[in-house]
């Protein structure tokens, strides 16, 4: 069979199941046992083979009695991918019900014949006597598939061979299967209408990608439909994802940026052929902009769009004030710009990533074909020069978004961010002062913002009015007018205020904030209907090397951190300026030596974080009080992610928490989580801090764990066990390991893709009772080396008493070339040094030596992370260096968890582009081979 026969069975767009997805073709294979409760229940076994997934149906599930000769149906081949599919197939779909990964791990044919695996395996299986050894968590040892003779073409019996994992009692695969599954029976699927599916891991992600790679640009990949098919209704009300002010452009790898188009924010919702269109405040549009609302209805799609109303004037620049004209002269190029997608035809697609929705409301646009609803695009990447551009065009501003962010509706983000070219600030008005000279009807707004719910007074605004803008508005004010002031204070003014009700909002655009609180040169724009007056607040930028942090304690502390000093002026010149600083930060981190530009000093000795105000500086937290929990709930990544004992010293001399550290892990984790993506990670656990126990633990109990954990089954040839290992792609993650009391992070050199094959070489210098100073003086030899060869290195702070040097290979050898080559470069500098250095592992043989250990490029085999904290005292990071860095003013302790976020604002990212060199071993390893 082939995947057509599965691809046919199925309609992507309604299912979350993986379309395609390509082996990773490592040594070890992989099985997968998934609990299928369908129109019956029945368990479902895959075996990795050629490719795909070799799959069979096993009503009564798998057993470890070899009396039980299990009924096995062969269905069709199912793409790799579907290892780790696991959460609803709607009801009316091909196998609709709930899917539970049951088991999983790796597996070998019991007689190898020399023959490449595959090419065996498939002819086993074609032969009809298909003989294996699974290394499972709940299958283990010899297993054996023969299909049925005189029976259905596709009948096969799953027979356990008789082995130390056999067992004589019945065995019941039920019994083996949490509760929490069992309860859930069919899922959705079981006689209600369906939810959109909501897989474990990354199913979603790939079905939706398949599909979009295999939609053309002109046929939209989504079916047409008038009428919502069985599925996930769609809601009544719809609340926009907000982003969050920051106060420069950026460049960063991973992210997306848009126009901030300046208009209305509007939801349009389809269904069977009708349309809502409404502002975030659940504001109708349908009158206001009826041809929007008719073009959109043309849809052939039930579906939720996010957008924003516009008029757009010369070179598409959209003018919000011909879009308030266009309330009562319907005059202008009327546009609806949609930049995302929330449901599509009985799908909630919020659990999809950014680009996956993006793709596909691309082609719902281009099907549609109306100039009324245009899709709005972006660049990838670079968000300086987007940025230089919206400033030379006259934009808003731009939107910075991640490109694997989920849409998380109603909240406004650290995934989303706004930066402008101009400052804007929607207001309250709670006043109008009497008009003077030729002005009539009044003279200048009162302003105010909301504090923790209290009115606060923030200025007069007289400016940006014309005869007819000023009619209107005092119109709209006069029914409004009061006595009493809505302010508690007194507010100071300088000519008799009629004071209002304060329910409507205006917008206005100033050059900044005064050290006050107030606004300087306000100007007015425009009236803000779609906007609730308890809604507004102060809007100040945060700094954008804390975007990716969600945690609201540290949203908190950020924003107060821009309160403190004296608001400076943050208008376009100011930033455009900032944006070339932005670029030059980013060109600074060099790649190659040759390159680099001239560095400062290295840091003077400077002594370890020793106190709380340190942490602070550190984490962006108050230092410990009763401002931090004990126990606090953090929403990371969609998911509610618990930490406890938040007050408890991990470093008691230090007086640094568990809190503070995993406040700084989340704020260093832009930085971080690069380098441990797709990496099985051994966890070193403290949870009494540095002067307690501590303990490895590599092994995941998957049935206790959180369901939203990665983890990745991997075979211990040592143990002769599947291990679980815990996998950290995201900040929910990273949160909930150090919550266990994982001081430091220790990933591999590998990825779960190609686990043979090692991304770095990595030369570790460890002293043993020995002057630091001859680690540097190590450090450059092995640099000079290396640059002998040709090859490019990377070196880093241990965190502890050592350096590493990494070298980037890009996962093109297997650790046996990468080991050979690490040790070829470690003789060579021990030939140079060899009364200071030792190549030798027994310590009693390399006192007062510099140990440079090749050793450490074996599979299975960790080192911490940069950006690690290490359970030393000082709180010390394994810091990212530059070269002129490596001399003899360099001091390790110099670097912690009180100082590692003000370098990264200074120095930038220095191994950002080291996955992207890759360097040649093969010469120079066959070149030491031969002699």
């Amino acid at each position: 069979m082939s995947l057509s026969e599965y691809k046919k069975k199925r309609d992507f767009k309604q299912t979350a199941e993986p379309a395609a997805g390509k082996s990773a073709r490592s040594k070890k294979h992989i099985f997968v046992i998934q609990r299928h409760h369908a129109s019956h229940l029945h368990y479902d076994f895959r075996l990795e083979m050629d490719g795909v997934l070799k799959s069979w149906a096993v009503p009564k599930g798998p057993s470890l009695n070899p009396e039980d000769k299990r009924l096995a149906m062969a269905v069709e081949d199912h793409p790799y991918d579907y290892k780790d599919f696991q959460g609803e197939i709607p009801a009316g779909n091909y196998g609709a019900g709930y899917v539970y990964i049951w088991d999983k791990g790796t597996y070998d044919l019991l007689e190898e014949n020399g023959k490449p695996f595959d090419k065996q395996a498939l002819q086993e299986w074609h032969s009809g006597n298909l003989k294996i050894v699974m290394h499972g968590k709940k299958l283990k040892g010899e297993f054996a598939l023969v299909k049925m003779k005189g029976r259905e073409e596709n009948s096969w019996l799953l027979i356990k061979h008789k082995d130390k994992y056999a067992v004589k009692g019945a065995y019941d695969a039920e019994e083996f299967t949490p509760q929490r599954v069992i309860d859930k029976g069919k899922g959705s699927a079981g006689g209600k209408k369906a939810a959109a599916p909501a897989p474990k891991k990354a199913a979603p992600k790939k079905a939706a990608a398949a599909t979009a790679k295999k939609a053309s640009p002109k046929k939209a990949a989504v079916p047409v439909k008038k009428k919502a098919p069985a599925g996930e209704p769609m809601k009544e009300w719809y609340k926009p994802m907000l982003a969050t002010l920051v106060d420069e452009p950026f460049d960063r790898e991973g992210w997306i940026f848009e126009t901030k188009w300046d208009g209305y924010r509007a939801i349009a919702a389809v269904r069977d052929g009708k349309a809502e269109l409404y502002s975030r405040n659940q504001l109708s549009f349908n009158e206001q902009y009826a041809p929007v609302k008719k073009a959109v209805e043309a849809i052939p799609h039930n579906v939720v769009l996010d957008g924003e109303v516009v008029v757009l004037g010369k070179a598409n620049r959209s003018d919000f004030q011909s879009l308030q004209n266009y309330k009562t002269t319907k005059k202008g190029n009327l546009v609806y710009e949609v930049f995302d997608l929330l449901h599509l035809n009985g799908h909630e697609l919020q659990q999809l990533t950014l680009l996956e929705r993006k793709t596909l409301l691309q082609q719902i646009v281009e099907q549609l074909d109306d100039p009324l609803v245009q899709y709005s695009g972006h660049v990838e990447g670079k968000g300086v020069a987007f940025f230089n551009k919206a400033v030379k065009q006259g934009w808003e501003g731009i939107i910075a978004k991640e490109a694997d962010s989920l849409y998380a509706e109603g909240a406004r983000s650290g995934q989303w961010l706004k930066v402008k070219v101009l400052n804007r600030q929607e207001a309250v008005i709670a006043g109008y002062t009497a008009p003077r000279g030729s002005r009539k009807k009044m003279g200048a707004l009162v302003l105010g913002v909301y504090e923790e719910g209290k009115l606060r007074y923030i200025g007069h605004c007289g400016g940006g009015f014309n005869e007819r803008l000023l009619h209107d508005v005092y119109e709209r004010l006069r029914p409004l007018e009061t006595t009493r002031s809505p302010f508690d204070t007194k507010v100071p003014v300088n000519m008799p205020v009629t004071w209002v009700k304060p329910t409507l909002v205006c917008e206005v655009k100033f050059s900044e904030w005064t050290g006050g609180g107030h606004l300087r040169q306000p100007i007015f724009i425009a009236m803000r209907d779609d906007k609730p007056a308890k809604d507004v607040k102060r809007e100040l930028p945060k700094h954008v090397t804390m975007k990716k942090n969600e945690a609201r304690e540290m949203e908190v502390a950020l924003e107060d951190a821009v309160k403190t000093p004296a608001a400076k002026k943050t208008g376009a010149p100011e930033k455009k300026a900032a944006a070339k600083k932005a670029d030059a930060r980013e060109k600074a981190a060099p790649a190659k030596k040759a390159s680099a530009p001239e560095r400062k000093a290295a840091p003077q000795k400077a002594a370890p974080a020793k106190s709380e105000a340190t942490a602070s500086k550190a984490t962006g937290v108050s230092k410990k009080s009763s401002a931090m929990p004990d126990e606090r709930v953090l929403t990371l990544n969609r998911q509610q992610v618990t930490l406890t004992n938040q007050n408890k010293y991990y470093w008691p001399k230090e007086k640094i928490t568990k809190g503070q550290l995993i406040d700084y892990y989340l704020a260093v984790a832009p930085y971080l989580l690069p380098h441990l993506k797709d990496r099985p990670l051994s966890l070193n656990r403290f949870p009494n801090g540095i002067n307690g126990p501590s303990f490895y633990q590599k092994d995941l109990d998957t049935a206790t764990i959180p369901g939203w954990l990665k983890t990745e089954p991997v075979f211990s040839e040592s143990n002769n066990k599947t291990v679980d290992y815990l996998v950290c792609n995201n900040e929910a993650t990273l949160a909930y390991m150090i919550n266990l009391g994982c001081i430091e992070v220790n990933p591999w050199l590998s990825r779960i893709s190609k686990q043979e094959n090692p991304d770095y070489v990595v030369i570790d210098l460890d002293p043993e009772d020995i002057a630091f100073r001859h680690v540097v003086d190590t450090a450059n030899v092995v640099h000079e080396v290396l640059e002998g060869l040709g090859i490019q290195g990377f070196c880093k702070t241990s965190g502890a008493t050592g350096l590493h040097i990494y070298i980037p290979v890009g996962a093109k050898y297997s650790y046996e070339t990468s080991r050979l080559f690490a040790e070829l470069v470690a003789r060579e500098a021990h030939s140079r040094l060899p009364d200071v250095t030792s190549v030798v592992r027994a310590k009693s043989k390399r006192q007062k030596r510099v140990y440079i250990d090749f050793l450490q490029n074996s599979r299975g085999q960790t080192i911490a992370a940069p950006y690690s904290a290490r359970p030393k005292p000082g709180a010390t990071v394994s810091t990212p260096l530059h070269w002129e860095e490596v001399n003899g003013k360099l001091d390790v302790r110099a670097f912690h968890i009180g100082n590692t976020l003000d370098r990264l604002k200074t120095e930038g990212e220095l191994w950002e582009k080291i996955s992207t060199i890759k360097n040649d071993l093969k010469a120079v390893v066959k070149s030491y081979a031969n002699g």
